[in-house]
C-alpha cells in the first residue's frame, strides 16, 4: 500500500490504492475484477458478473429512504496503459506506482488510472459508507471502456433497476456533463510489395518521441503534436532524396494521441547528408510551430543495419503520400457550445507487418451526420490509394436533456454545498452514457467527477482537493435524491 491510502476521504483513497495494486489495462481486467468481487464479499454487498464481464453491485436503501428513486453509480474498471520510453513497467503484472506531488496524485512514469479508477473507488466507498443515507443503490462497473466500450455495449436490459444513472467518469470538478460525442473506429489497410536493398543504400531509424500525447477526445483541442503525422510529414519531405520505407511503428492506443513513432528507412548513401539537413530543418520548423504546446520532443535520424527488404518505390511513395494526407485533429467546432469540438479524428496507430500497412483512426462527433461525412471523406481518400477501410464500434452521442430532473437536483445541491453554480457542459469524448442510454432509455443521466489532467498519458494526475469535493457532492446528491 502506498502513501495515498492516508488521504481523505480515506475509504475512497484506500479503494484507489487497491485498484493501483491490481493490473487493469483494457481487455485484461481479470485481476481487478477478482479484487472487487472480494471487496464486495467482505462488505456483504450483493455482487454479480454479467455475461460480458461487467460487475454489478447492489445495496438496499438505508432506513427511511426506501421511497427514493433508485440510483446507479457507473464507472469503468479498465485503464489506458501508457508509459515513458525509459520506464520499465509491465501493465499486465506490475502495480501502478502512485505518489503524492503537492496537491496532486500521479504515477511514476506511467498513466495513473485515475481515469476511471477514482470513479470506481468513489462508487465502492459510497456503497460502504456507514454515515450515508441513500435510497436503493446499484453500481455498474464496466469493462473495456477505453478500447471499444465493450462492457457498455454488452449490458443487457433488465440487469439494473434504478431510474437515475450517475456516471463518475468526467474530469473537471464543478462541471455537470449532460451530453457527449459519438464515435467510430476506422481501420485502413494497404498492401505493398518489397524488394532487396541494393548496394549503395544506407538504412536509418527516423524517430519522433517525447510528445505529450493525451486523450484523443478531450485533449484534441490543445493541438498537441501527433507523432504519426509528424513522422509522415518528414517522410514526405524525404521523398526528394529517394527515401524508401522498410517498416513503420507508430502509436499503440486508438484513443490516445500518439506520443512516439519510428520508421526504418533506406536512403541512397550519396544523399544521406542532404537527408540529414532536411530532417534538421523540419525539426526546427516543427519546434517553432508547436512551441506553445510541446516543449520536450525529439526527432532523430540514426544509422542502423539494413533490414531484410525495403518497399518497392511505387508502394513506398504511395503509402507515404496516403498517410501524410490523412486528416487529423479538430475538424469542426460546435456552433451551439463555445470551445467545444464538434468533430475530430485521431491518427492513432500506423504499423507495417506481413506486406500490409495498417492505420487506425478514431473519429468523434456529437453530430451523427458529421461523423458519417468524415467517414465518407476517409473512404474516398483510401479508395484513391487502392486500400481498404472498415468502420466498426460506432456509437451515437448522448443528446443533452436540459429538463432533466436529476440535473435540477444536482445544480441545487452544488450551490448549497459550495455557494456557487455548477457548470453545465457537454464533452468531446465517448462517455458510456451514450451507449447505456440506448439500452435503458428511461434513465435520467448526469456525468461528473474530480479534476484529472492529461489522462491517457504518463503525465496523468488527479487533484486531491477536487476528489474530496467530488465525493462530498456525490454523497450529498445520494442523500437528496427525490422520491419515486
Amino acid at each position: 500500500m502506498s502513501e495515498i491510502k492516508n488521504l481523505e476521504p480515506k475509504q475512497l483513497w484506500e479503494n484507489f490504492d487497491m485498484l493501483c495494486s491490481n493490473p487493469r489495462p483494457s481487455k485484461h481486467e481479470e485481476k481487478v475484477r477478482a479484487a472487487i468481487v472480494s471487496y464486495a464479499e467482505q462488505h456483504n454487498i450483493a455482487c454479480t458478473i454479467d455475461s460480458i464481464g461487467n460487475i454489478i453491485l447492489k445495496v438496499p436503501a438505508t432506513k427511511g429512504m426506501e421511497n427514493r428513486k433508485g440510483v446507479i453509480l457507473q464507472a469503468h474498471v479498465d485503464m489506458v496503459p501508457q508509459k515513458n520510453a525509459d520506464t520499465n513497467h509491465d501493465f499486465l503484472t506490475d502495480p501502478i506506482q502512485a505518489y503524492i506531488d503537492g496537491d496532486w496524485v500521479r504515477a511514476k512514469g506511467t498513466t495513473l488510472g485515475a481515469d476511471n479508477g477514482i470513479g470506481v473507488s468513489a462508487a465502492l466507498a459510497a456503497m460502504t459508507d456507514p454515515t450515508l443515507a441513500h435510497g436503493p443503490l446499484e453500481a455498474l462497473l464496466t469493462i473495456d471502456e477505453e478500447t471499444g466500450m465493450t462492457g457498455a455495449f454488452g449490458l443487457k436490459a433488465g440487469e439494473l433497476e434504478g431510474e437515475i444513472l450517475l456516471n463518475l467518469d468526467s474530469e473537471t470538478e464543478g462541471e455537470l456533463y449532460v451530453g457527449c460525442a459519438g464515435g467510430v473506429d476506422a481501420t485502413i489497410e494497404i498492401e505493398y510489395k518489397t524488394e532487396n536493398i541494393p548496394a549503395g543504400r544506407t538504412s536509418y531509424v527516423l524517430a519522433v518521441n517525447g510528445f505529450k500525447g493525451g486523450h484523443s477526445g478531450m485533449d484534441i483541442i490543445l493541438q498537441r503534436g501527433n507523432a504519426n503525422k509528424t513522422l509522415f510529414r518528414i517522410l514526405k519531405a524525404l521523398l526528394a532524396v529517394d527515401v524508401r520505407l522498410c517498416n513503420v511503428d507508430g502509436g499503440n492506443m486508438r484513443n490516445a494521441i500518439p506520443r512516439e513513432a519510428k520508421a526504418i528507412i533506406s536512403l541512397p548513401t550519396e544523399k544521406v547528408a542532404e537527408a540529414k539537413q532536411i530532417v534538421e530543418t523540419l525539426y526546427a520548423q516543427i519546434k517553432n510551430e508547436l512551441s506553445a504546446v510541446e516543449d520536450s520532443f525529439n526527432i532523430t535520424l540514426e544509422a542502423t543495419a539494413n533490414p531484410s527488404a525495403m518497399l518497392q518505390n511505387f508502394c513506398s511513395t504511395k503509402l507515404i503520400n496516403t498517410i501524410n494526407a490523412l486528416p487529423n485533429g479538430v475538424y469542426r467546432m460546435s456552433d451551439s457550445m463555445p470551445n467545444l469540438v464538434e468533430t475530430s479524428s485521431n491518427l492513432a496507430i500506423v504499423k507495417t507487418e506481413d506486406h500490409k500497412l495498417t492505420a487506425c483512426c478514431l473519429i468523434r462527433s456529437s453530430v451523427d451526420s458529421q461523423k458519417q461525412d468524415f467517414s465518407d471523406t476517409l473512404h474516398s481518400l483510401i479508395s484513391v490509394a487502392c486500400g481498404e477501410i472498415t468502420f466498426s464500434g460506432a456509437y451515437s452521442g448522448w443528446k443533452p436533456n436540459m429538463d432533466s430532473p436529476i440535473l435540477k437536483t444536482m445544480c441545487e445541491g452544488y450551490k448549497t454545498l459550495f455557494n456557487k453554480e455548477a457548470k453545465i457542459m457537454a464533452i468531446h469524448a465517448g462517455l458510456e452514457c451514450g451507449v447505456l442510454g440506448g439500452t435503458y432509455k428511461n434513465w435520467d443521466m448526469i456525468s461528473f467527477g474530480p479534476t484529472i489532467e492529461h489522462p491517457h498519458s504518463p503525465d496523468e494526475r488527479v487533484n486531491i482537493p477536487s476528489v474530496q469535493k467530488f465525493y462530498n457532492f456525490l454523497t450529498y446528491t445520494l442523500s437528496t435524491i427525490p422520491e419515486k
